[in-house]
């Protein structure tokens, strides 16, 4: 009996190491790059947002980002849905052909988008609202102009361009993440990051 344990005990020894002895002639599996005939391994890391505590050097710094950070706040939102709704309206009009089809189209999307918004955006103040102009290029790739020009033709577009420079904003006004608009921009990463 006792020969029967030791042999029973030795088997399954033996068979856990030969067990680990084939994981590790298996090897482990991951992503490779070929560089110059060598393979060399390729480990991506998770994205991280790095942000320098913001110094003020006056209250009146301090009160002026806070009033940019909480205008931003309330306007990317919609600047993000201005993407997606172009995006998706740019799909469904690469369907269409006609330019009667077109113009029909148009009017259905711009009824949409006064019933859904129309409200929201006329309680926009102009700092908003010419942020919103900024945050629909970032999203967009395109002006507010161009996008208006696209959907409602040139003289409609030039209505709208003049009747804004009236109160002071410029729909063709692109955005500069590296310059004039840093400061939107990095409160754009704090959300994102979940930190605001």
């Amino acid at each position: 009996m006792k020969n029967f344990v030791y042999i029973s005990f030795m088997l399954l020894t033996l068979g856990a190491f030969n067990h680990t002895a084939q994981a590790q002639k298996d090897g482990i599996v991951m992503l490779a790059e070929v560089i110059d005939g060598d393979t060399v391994p390729v480990k991506y890391l998770p994205y991280v947002t790095i942000v320098e505590e913001r110094r003020f050097m006056s209250d009146y710094e301090r009160r002026k980002w806070e009033r940019l950070k909480k205008n931003v706040k309330k306007v990317y939102p919609y600047a993000k849905l201005a993407g997606q709704l172009l995006e998706k309206y740019q799909v469904q009009l690469d369907t269409v052909t006609s330019e009667r089809q077109r113009k029909k189209y148009f009017k259905k999307i711009e009824q949409e988008l006064k019933a859904e918004f129309d409200d929201d955006l006329r309680k926009m103040t102009t700092t908003q609202g010419r942020i919103l102009i900024k945050l629909i290029d970032r999203e967009t790739g395109e002006s507010s102009y161009e996008i208006v020009q696209e959907f409602r033709g040139n003289v409609s577009a030039f209505f709208w361009q003049g009747l804004s420079r009236m109160f002071g904003q410029d729909l063709k006004s692109r955005y500069d993440p590296y310059g004039e608009d840093a400061d939107i921009e990095n409160i754009i990463h704090l959300i994102e990051a979940g930190m605001i």
